[in-house]
């Protein structure tokens, strides 16, 4: 239940839910390509975890207070940068959060589209380079390039997500079924 305020009720479900975004973002800052799969791999399944145990009933304001989470700890290592990759994680970590505000004040799901959370993509693309490739400078054409793919990719995301609502019609559960029925038959 939410409040008049627009507070989400502190209950149980509310409370392991944020426990369980908040300790997979962790591992994010000792392991940043492979914590931030987790993160956004646990941001997906919180939907299956939310069908467990039931009791929230403004999943997408809370999922966007939990996003906050694993964003800060990915701000957190992209300080560490240096050069290129962290001026450009900031400027997209600033966009990104004028969004979030803009979205809570109003409650307009379109603005994510507008203000679309280019930063995660780019996070999880820089540190995978730092991974894999830590010797290899990046280039303002590699970066414009990254950009552009990576922008293009959360628009359609966003799209789905938010404006098209394309999930809101399905539980994680539900959805699951489907996908069995399909491939089954059963």
């Amino acid at each position: 239940m939410i409040l008049a305020a627009g507070v989400i009720e502190p209950t149980w479900q509310v409370a392991v839910f944020v426990a369980f975004r908040v300790a997979s973002a962790l591992p994010t800052l000792r392991w940043p390509f492979a914590g931030a799969l987790i993160a956004l791999v646990a941001d997906f399944a919180d939907l299956f975890l939310m069908d467990v145990i039931g009791g929230i009933t403004d999943y997408q304001r809370l999922d966007k207070l939990c996003d906050l989470g694993y964003i800060a700890t990915f701000l957190v290592v992209a300080a560490r940068w240096s050069g290129l990759e962290r001026v450009v994680a900031f400027v997209l970590f600033g966009y990104r959060m004028i969004g979030e505000v803009a979205f809570e004040i109003t409650g307009q799901r379109a603005l994510l589209l507008l203000f679309p959370n280019v930063f995660e993509f780019w996070f999880v693309a820089v540190a995978a380079r730092r991974h894999y490739r830590a010797d290899r400078a990046l280039t303002p054409r590699q970066a414009s390039l990254a950009l552009l793919i990576l922008l293009i990719a959360k628009e359609a995301q966003e799209y789905f997500l938010h404006v098209d609502r394309f999930l809101d019609q399905f539980s994680a559960l539900g959805a699951l079924q489907g996908v069995w029925h399909t491939i089954t038959g059963r």
